[in-house]
């Protein structure tokens, strides 16, 4: 069973960049596709971005050309670079498998605040 611990999130000013990171504890090399997600309060779960093994990502549209999504194999860890952040980027952000049948259950995520 894979368990991944994210981190980076914090509290960031409208325009400002984080780096998220997503380390699991067992080999992601074989997951097809892995991916960041996002919630806000009331509202479900969004796939921000994935990344398959190849290296194809898909982005949402409220964050393509703002966020880039990677993923080092061989230190079983995927990251999420945000640049110019908005205020309704704000959500605790989130990392799993992009394939249903492989997906594992939720981590705490970390908080991304942005606000002036």
């Amino acid at each position: 069973q894979v368990h991944v611990v994210e981190s980076g999130g914090g509290l960031v000013q409208p325009g400002g960049s984080l780096r998220l990171s997503c380390a699991a504890s067992g080999s992601i090399s074989s997951i097809y596709a892995m991916g960041w997600f996002r919630q806000t309060p009331g509202k479900q779960r969004e796939l921000v971005a994935s990344i398959t093994t190849g290296g194809s990502t898909n982005y949402a549209g409220s964050v393509k050309g703002r966020f880039t999504i990677s993923r080092d194999n061989a230190k079983n860890t995927v990251y999420l670079q945000m640049n110019s952040l908005k205020p309704e980027d704000t959500a605790v952000y989130y990392c799993n498998a992009d394939v249903r049948r492989l997906m594992f259950p939720w981590g705490q995520g970390t908080q991304v605040t942005v606000s002036s």
